[in-house]
């Protein structure tokens, strides 16, 4: 039997009743509505996989709400329940989008095949549209870009839990793409036709993160004149995704527990609680477990939380990325600033690829977007690049990098011919540090080492 949430639309109680509770025992999450109307209202607020109505209703008719159904979520399954006098339009709804139909009195057993056939052919639906999508997305189906290990280590694992409603923890440095991350497992999630719901948590002060995340009705504080729904509300359906989790105060956290923990929550100034289905996605640059030592983060929370963890590496640990990256914002600079730029000079990213990037890809686009302002021709060159990047003041053309040779600088001169000539291979090589050992004659232990060892330099 395939499980799913019900609405049974019959203005007779008494057999809407009793449906509603067979289908309970059947597993099934029941709602009920006594009109079509009231129906509509239900299936515009939360997501619901299958209505089973009756044809004949005072005020709207089955029709009616089918058409309106349809017209809202499209993938919705429809069962029409008519009287045998009826089954010529009841095959007639079917041809508007009705999943099918039965007959009074009801049969159970034909029932119960006709709901599950319907509830099948809803899932199905909705797992080939997530495909669909996956396929027609870039790469692996992500909105980040890099093939580094890292990075097909990380989307591989993260591939898997899109299909999933498993809460999910993101974790990474500012500038690593944790918003990316967020709504690319919602696009490749069966909710990806529902919306994605983004709230800064760090943006939002205590007094009015409640109100935001869970809404409040009128009268509920100063100025609330009239009732307002919350971001987990709008999210219906969809994903919501919680930024900087880190930051969130002790007193909004026991109210996001009890959220994560029952699926429900209430208004600010209401005490009706109010059923959601909304798939979480949270993501924070902090130490969640060190916060947790020093009473600033409740770790039944972090529990609910961490039920799959994703950690994005910094930029400077997934460096073979980095052309990668760098062409796809200098195609969109380019364009959007009407500027010729198209590539790269083996010496500019090799200056590129030396930076150690402690903004991550944030700052890399930052870069990127400047160079391509003061870029003139095609290809852009090291004097192209901002001085924050190459370290130097910029030379004039054709000045050559000189060292006084008598005060015994021959080492260090002959250091830098050195870093110049491995950074340039390793441009040529597009990053990979395997090639440009061959190439150079090293090992790639010792590449690694002497990179390693410039970064440090750099860093001191």
């Amino acid at each position: 039997m395939i499980n799913g949430v019900i609405l049974v639309v019959d203005d007779e109680r008494r057999q809407r009743e009793t449906l509603a509770s067979v289908f309970t025992g059947w597993g099934h999450e029941v709602l009920q509505a006594d009109n079509a109307e009231t129906a509509l209202a239900m299936v515009k607020g939360r997501a619901i996989d299958l209505i089973l109505t009756d044809l004949r209703m005072p005020g709207m008719s089955g029709l009616d709400l089918l058409a309106g159904c349809l017209e809202i979520r499209p993938d919705i399954a429809v069962v029409m329940m008519t009287a045998y006098g009826s089954i010529d339009v009841a095959v007639e709804a079917m041809r508007h989008g009705a999943a099918d139909f039965v007959t009074k009195p009801i049969d159970l057993d034909q029932l119960e095949v006709s709901l599950n056939k319907a509830l099948s052919v809803r899932r199905l639906a909705r797992e080939n549209k997530a495909l669909r999508r996956r396929l027609a997305e870039t790469s692996v189906g992500f909105r980040l870009l890099g093939g580094s290990q890292p990075m097909a280590a990380l989307l591989d694992r993260a591939g898997r839990a899109a299909e999933t409603d498993a809460t999910v923890l993101i974790r990474g440095e500012s500038g690593t793409g944790k918003e990316l991350l967020a709504r690319s497992l919602h696009d490749l999630s069966p909710r990806s036709d529902q919306r994605f719901v983004a709230v800064n948590c760090a943006a939002l002060p205590e007094t009015l993160l409640e109100s935001e995340l869970f809404g409040h009705v009128r009268g509920a504080f100063t100025g609330a004149d009239r009732d307002r729904a919350g971001r987990v509300s709008q999210a219906e359906g969809g994903t919501l995704f919680l930024d900087e989790i880190g930051d969130v105060a002790p007193s909004v956290q026991i109210k996001l527990l009890r959220f994560l923990q029952e699926r429900e929550f209430n208004p600010v100034g209401s005490d009706q609680a109010i059923s959601s289905d909304v798939r979480v996605v949270v993501a924070t640059h902090r130490d969640l477990e060190e916060r947790i030592k020093i009473g600033d983060f409740r770790e039944d929370l972090f529990y609910r939380l961490n039920v799959v963890s994703l950690v994005l590496p910094r930029l400077s640990e997934r460096r073979d990325d980095i052309p990668e990256l760098a062409a796809h914002f200098l195609d969109r600079y380019a364009t959007r600033y009407g500027r010729p730029a198209r590539s790269f000079s083996a010496e500019a990213m090799a200056v590129v690829m030396s930076h150690s990037f402690p903004g991550n890809v944030r700052e890399l686009e930052n870069i990127i977007e400047q160079t391509v302002v003061m870029t003139r021709g095609e290809v852009v060159h090291t004097d192209d690049l901002p001085a924050s990047l190459t370290g130097e003041r910029q030379r004039e053309p054709g000045e050559m990098l000189t060292f006084d040779m008598a005060q015994g600088d021959l080492p260090r001169w002959l250091e830098t011919l050195e870093k110049k000539v491995v950074l340039e291979s390793l441009a040529a090589f597009s990053g990979n540090q395997s090639s440009a050992a061959r190439h150079l004659g090293l090992t790639e232990s010792g590449l690694r080492y002497k990179l390693k060892k410039w970064k440090d330099e750099q860093e001191v």
